[in-house]
């Protein structure tokens, strides 16, 4: 195997883990997007996506590393969904 099917197989499995917990646990979704839409919404947006993580990881059984150097390819995936879906919403008001 390659390494970039190495690191594809990765990614993979890491989202179907994630994916997983989110289906044992749909509360996270929402619980996840309205801490998207509290951060967000507010007037520091510097390193808003941060906070994001780190309430997520305190609030639900989702853990996102602290420092965004160490996010794996879903953490960021995911955060920059929830963000994606955020401004969306925003978008149609």
């Amino acid at each position: 195997m390659s390494s970039s099917e190495i690191q594809k197989t990765r990614v993979i499995n890491e989202l179907r883990g994630f994916i997983k917990k989110l289906l044992q646990d749909p509360r996270i979704m929402e619980q996840s997007l309205e801490i998207t839409r509290q951060e967000l919404s507010g007037d520091d947006q510097s390193d808003a996506m941060v906070r994001i993580a780190n309430r997520i990881s305190d609030t639900t059984s989702v853990h996102i590393p602290d420092d965004p150097a160490e996010h794996s390819e879903a953490d960021k995936l995911f955060l920059e969904l929830l963000k994606e879906v955020v401004n969306e919403e925003q978008a149609l008001y």
